[in-house]
């Protein structure tokens, strides 16, 4: 792989580590409820779904997966699903869920929580099989190349989940009343909401 492809994948891979979706949102909401060190070990959980479906995507399954409406549907179906119960939970939070999260457990529930958001977003190994084989050069080693494009993809993911959770602490001072923290956690329930449907009613292609 040439270095200039790896100069233009950096800042066109960011912008897709940075761009709002569901589980930023949850990265957000997990540091302003629980802090910056939670937040970024749940994220982990993310970071396992993805390698994943890195891995699917460089050996060639993913295409395998897709081709069958029926698994593509249930997996869309699963996602759509859990989605739309984070935001019935988090639409009916409480005004001030600022909670240290101390035990094994918890944190492991939090990470687990990211990674079955993840993984249960088909349109997130759709894009993976659509953006990566582009910086990939056919004449090379493929495999390698796969692995250094996911890896990079990865460590760009963790520092869009840490500059998300910096932010969710921002949140965190400003919240000082429990309206405002009542406003934000409907506004980003309806986000999820949102989300959930718009995967529940979307095509395969």
């Amino acid at each position: 792989m040439a270095i200039w492809q790896l100069l233009l994948f950096i800042p066109a891979c960011f912008a897709l580590n940075m761009a709002p979706g569901p589980n930023n949102l949850l990265s957000l909401n997990n540091a302003r409820c629980y802090g910056f060190r939670s937040a970024l070990f749940a994220g982990f959980g993310r970071i396992a779904a993805f390698s994943v479906m890195i891995a699917l995507v460089a050996s060639g399954l993913a295409v395998i997966l897709f081709a069958s409406e029926t698994v593509f549907f249930a997996i869309k179906l699963a996602g759509a699903g859990y989605l739309l119960w984070l935001a019935i939970t988090l639409w009916h939070s409480e005004d001030s869920p600022v909670a240290e999260v101390s035990s094994a457990k918890s944190l492991l529930w939090l990470a687990r929580q990211e990674f079955m958001l993840a993984a249960g977003n088909p349109k997130a190994i759709l894009i993976f099989t659509a953006f990566l084989p582009q910086f990939v050069d056919s004449t090379g080693p493929v495999s390698t190349q796969f692995f250094t494009l996911g890896a990079t993809f990865l460590v760009l993911e963790l520092s869009a989940i840490a500059i998300y959770a910096l932010f969710g602490i921002y949140l965190r001072h400003w919240f000082c009343k429990p309206s405002r923290v009542r406003r934000f956690n409907q506004a980003c329930a309806t986000f999820l909401a949102v989300s959930g449907l718009n995967l529940l009613f979307s095509k395969q292609a």
